[in-house]
């Protein structure tokens, strides 16, 4: 039987810090980003729990604590915050409505950008150079309008971020 909350409202940022300040609450979005549809608690509770283990395999006892507090703490307020939607009579999740607004400051996110922010970086400064060497005189770059060669180098950039948007 799914808890169901009177929530109708997106996350702020502060409560989507607030979840992912927990290492478990954060394992628990990453696991289901990974997963389709929906993943059995007790498979949560096995990923967390090696995870935490330093032991070749999960002691009984680290997988009942781990399996405890997701019933009895992380999974309730990740349902409360319409996160995930969880079943308790099946021992389920699945992604809730706010699912993809938290998903977006988990860990994976940021290498995403870092190579878009390095590949617009690299664009702008060939931009530069071909600024620069169209305003030197007698060299290949002297034939170079620089206003296009701007203009050309910009719209290459905002062609890379449209992409990153949409894609």
């Amino acid at each position: 039987m799914s808890v169901q909350t009177n929530r109708t409202d997106s996350l702020e940022e502060s409560e989507v810090f607030h979840i992912l300040g927990n290492d478990r609450r954060r394992a628990i979005v990453q696991l289901l980003a990974e997963e389709a549809g929906q993943v059995d608690v007790s498979e949560v509770a096995t990923e967390i729990a090696s995870t935490e283990s330093e032991a070749a395999s999960v002691p009984n006892n680290l997988y009942k604590s781990v399996y405890v507090s997701l019933q009895q703490t992380h999974l309730p307020q990740l349902q409360e915050d319409l996160v995930i939607e969880y079943d308790s009579d099946a021992k389920t999740i699945r992604s809730g409505p706010n699912f993809d607004d938290v998903l977006t400051y988990v860990d994976d996110e940021p290498t995403d950008r870092s190579s878009t922010l390095r590949l617009h970086l690299a664009l702008c400064l060939v931009g530069l150079l071909l600024i620069a060497m169209a305003g030197l005189d007698g060299t290949i770059g002297s034939s170079l309008d620089p206003v296009l060669s701007s203009v050309l180098v910009l719209l290459v950039v905002a062609a890379s971020s449209l992409y990153q948007l949409l894609g």
